[in-house]
């Protein structure tokens, strides 16, 4: 699907998970159909996602952490994806700098950093090594629940 700017309007009034299609048709000066065909094919082709969102922080005994991981393998992309299958990992970043990949993980009662780098993480191969950032504050940032 091309994105253009009624497709980025679109997706601006999606903020509100709860507004209706019937209220973004009229907002855009669209009929309900058109709107309801554009949210489904940018769900299909994986452009957009309606989920509910938390700031990790409201929630008891959960944790945010951002890692850092230096591959021996230049084969980026595929860990990438390999790492995005962890339990805990909210996204995976290929990126530049001194890491290969960006994680952001979810951490809770149970399921501390050192599970997830004893249970998932070490199961994985080509990973040289890690680096972790215990977010303590963060604005702007909501998360999926996803554990």
């Amino acid at each position: 699907m091309k994105i253009d700017q009624s497709v980025i309007d679109l997706i601006k009034h999606l903020r509100d998970g709860r507004k209706s299609l019937k209220k973004i048709a009229v907002d855009l000066g669209l009929s309900e159909n058109t709107v309801r065909t554009r949210v489904n094919q940018l769900k299909q082709e994986g452009i957009l996602d309606i989920a509910g969102v938390i700031s990790p922080e409201a929630l008891p005994g959960h944790r945010l952490v951002m890692v850092g991981v230096k591959l021996s393998t230049m084969n980026l992309v595929d860990k990438g994806e390999e790492f995005s299958r962890l339990k805990g990992v909210v996204s995976v970043s290929v990126v530049t700098g001194r890491f290969d990949l960006i994680l952001v993980v979810m951490l809770k009662e149970g399921f501390g950093l050192l599970e997830f780098y004893t249970d998932e993480v070490a199961g994985l191969q080509d990973v040289q090594s890690v680096e972790t950032f215990v977010v303590y504050k963060s604005y702007n940032l909501k998360v999926p629940y996803i554990l």
